[in-house]
């Protein structure tokens, strides 16, 4: 094939003189390409592999192009002939997978403005039927979306957001069929069925209408860097390209977006970066007034908003690190207006807030396990909500109604499949309305334990670490053990029930997600720490958790593995350079692990936004940093553990030529005869497969990858 060298055309069976039998890997060809800046010059053999859009998207592919598909072909065929002989395990896994999946399932209606809405799965269907009953559940149904008519014909098919005017009679809704992000505005007539000509596309999926029925709100996105950065108004019938433009960021690190305030009074434009908010408001009344900013941006402060009577509440860093709650008056919103709800604790985050007609429903983060704390306005008298699980994840679910006393909450946990409850917070009763269904007659939560334990790392933090496993298991070191963990952007990796892990679980696996800085589990400085110049903290505080396991006896060097995707595969790609021999095998997903190259291209989607999460390479300190970690830049001549990494050829967020030029670079320098695949999904992108059930097939192949390296055949 043209561009790549092959020993031979079809990849077969070679002869080793000194091992068993092995596969031919793709190798792929190398073009020097010089990258200098700060007077360094790192050396990058595969950049040819970076293709532009306008080459993906061609009918007829050009030479590089097809240089690039048929090398990514090349690693999936090699990929699925050094995973041959799991095939009836992978299908066998597939099965059990699908088979504790209750097929014919419906969610828990939600009262949003007179009507019961919610989705339902038919037997065997990939989608489901967004559906609503106007008063209670007796009324006759009316199938709002059927989506597995609509995704018929799709390789790929995701509906992103929904709204529906405030008279019930227009549904908004929008569709990619790409799975890049690009979603399409479509106006369906609720009463009639027809679908408007009103078709807006190269949108976030996001759009809000204002209380005339006739006027949308929606973002409109960059189409090179996906940057959403406008906020356009649509007027029903009129042509799209008239459509008025409302507000443009024009700060290239900030994104914006529109929606309405639970109390349905007033539109929001939020902008927002990594360590600045702003926010603008608009009667919803009054689609065409004059937009009104609460709190003009500062560097370092950050706020969102709600509403509630005469005042906006104002969740806010202001001289808080781990935030506090503030109100002021619509009339008088500047920071000086600003007074104290809820004051600022060093031992606790305040997350989020719901506001209620007679309650406030604050989800407070304390230790690293998430509370859900209820305050009376008549009195401020309070209460929380209590949870038995050692480990655990709750959070409020949709309650979009204002005027009740009833908090629709969520719960799960390693060992309770997820579950939603009503909580009536005068009388304190809580009453289960749904927990997800594990068919197959198999399982118990008595049959699992789960932990949580503190581990100290090389500093003398104190990381904690969630885990679970079938009753039995022996901590003699000679158990397999999946450790998971993200470590990014704040984004806390609570723990939570999947019915899926249990096709590990019951194999005699233990699974344990550690709790790392660059998350925000214990408050905000544990998401500081773990960023920027200290961004190897996530690094080191996962390998610390992966050996304290090792020492302690839950598993061993030989059966320990690691899993992370996108900004948790960068963990994954850090982690195998600087310890490949702690784990025995790394399962990186969508992983973002050329990170220099990817953040000094402002091009690429996501980066411009991102200097204050992992730096500048234009300032030669972050550069060095970057430099000194960046999993694609740091692959030396010596042994790795076994690898499998997975991609989408159409992902936006990490590009498909990150992990190919990494596994490209691995194969060329590792200096061990260990596995090292990868399976590049043609038709999908960052998100992996659309529907219901094709996602278990790629779930499927990762278990059967550590499973065969454990010699567990069935």
């Amino acid at each position: 094939m043209k561009g790549i060298i092959y020993s031979m055309t079809v990849i077969t069976l070679a002869a080793c003189s000194t091992k068993k039998d092995m596969l031919q890997a793709p190798q792929a060809k190398k073009i020097e390409k010089k990258l200098t800046i700060h007077e360094d010059t790192r050396i990058d053999n595969y950049f040819w592999m970076r293709l532009s859009d306008e080459q993906k998207e061609a009918e007829t592919p050009d030479a590089q192009t097809q240089d690039v598909l048929d090398y990514l072909n090349a690693e999936n065929e090699y990929l699925k002939q050094v995973m041959k002989p799991t095939e009836e395990l992978q299908e066998s896994l597939y099965e059990e997978i699908v088979g504790r999946i209750k097929q014919d399932d419906q969610s828990v209606p939600v009262k949003i403005n007179g009507y019961l809405y919610y989705t339902r799965f038919e037997e065997g269907q990939d989608y489901p039927l967004y559906c609503r009953k106007k008063g209670d559940q007796s009324a006759t149904e009316e199938v709002l979306l059927n989506m597995p008519e609509m995704a018929k014909g799709e390789s790929y098919f995701a509906v992103g957001g929904q709204s529906v005017s405030e008279n019930n009679e227009l549904l908004a809704y929008s569709v990619d069929l790409v799975s890049r992000r690009q979603y399409t505005i479509h106006i369906k007539n609720l009463a009639t069925g027809e679908i408007y000509p009103d078709e807006i596309k190269n949108t976030t999926g996001g759009m809000t209408w204002a209380n005339d029925n006739k006027t949308i709100f929606y973002t409109k996105q960059d189409p090179i860097t996906l940057r959403s950065y406008q906020i356009y108004k649509h007027i029903l019938g009129t042509p799209v390209e008239d459509d008025i433009l409302v507000y443009e960021e024009t700060d290239e690190t900030f994104e914006c977006s529109v929606y309405k305030t639970k109390s349905r009074k007033f539109l929001m434009i939020s902008s927002y970066q990594t360590l600045s908010t702003e926010y603008r408001f608009l009667d919803a009344d009054t689609p065409d007034g004059q937009w009104k900013v609460i709190q003009p941006r500062e560097r370092n402060l950050e706020y969102s908003v709600d509403h509630y009577a005469d005042y906006f509440y104002i969740t806010t860093n202001l001289d808080a690190k781990n935030f506090r709650l503030m109100k002021t008056p619509i009339d008088q919103t500047e920071k000086s207006n600003w007074s104290e709800v809820i004051a600022h604790r060093e031992d606790v985050y305040l997350e989020d807030i719901d506001i209620f007609r007679d309650h406030l429903v604050i989800t407070e983060r304390k230790n690293g396990l998430i509370e859900l704390r209820v305050i009376k306005w008549s009195d401020y008298t309070e209460h929380y909500i209590k949870f038995d699980d050692p480990t655990y994840t709750a959070y409020t679910s949709y309650n979009p109604e204002f005027e009740t006393d009833i908090l629709r909450f969520g719960y799960t946990s390693l060992t309770t499949p997820q579950s939603t409850y009503d909580y009536n917070m005068n009388t304190m009763q809580t009453d289960l309305l749904k927990q997800q269904a594990v068919l197959g007659g198999k399982f118990s939560p008595e049959n699992y334990t789960s932990e949580r334990i503190m581990v100290t790392a090389r500093d003398g933090v104190k990381v904690p670490v969630s885990i679970v496993y079938r009753k039995g298991f022996k901590r003699d070191g000679n158990a397999p053990l999946l450790l998971y963990a993200y470590g990014s952007y704040g984004y806390s990796m609570d723990p939570s029930f999947s019915s899926i892990r249990l096709s590990l679980l019951d194999r005699g696996f233990a699974f344990a997600i550690a709790h790392i800085r660059g998350g925000q589990e214990m408050g905000r400085d544990w998401y500081e720490d773990g960023k920027l110049l200290k961004k190897k903290n996530t690094f080191y505080d996962f390998i610390d958790c992966g050996k304290y396991l090792v020492e302690n006896n839950y598993t061993s060097s030989e059966h320990l593995y690691a899993q992370g995707g996108s900004a948790g595969g960068l963990l994954m790609g850090a982690v195998t350079n600087m310890e490949p021999n702690l784990w025995n095998g790394i399962i990186a997903q969508v992983p973002f692990v050329d990170v220099v190259s990817t953040m000094l291209d402002e091009s690429i989607p996501l980066t411009t936004g991102e200097f204050d999460e992992w730096g500048n390479p234009k300032d030669k300190v972050y550069y060095d940093y970057m430099k000194s970690y960046s999993p694609y830049d740091n692959i030396e001549a010596k042994d790795y553990p076994n690898i499998l990494i997975t991609t989408g050829y159409w992902d936006s967020q990490v590009q498909y030529w990150e992990p190919a030029k990494w596994i490209a670079k691995l194969r060329d320098l590792k200096t061990d005869d260990n596995q090292l695949m990868m399976y590049c999904n043609m038709d999908v992108g960052h998100g992996g497969a659309s529907g219901r059930f094709k996602r278990y097939k790629e779930t499927a192949m990762v278990y059967a990858f550590m499973l065969q390296l454990e010699g567990i055949k069935q």
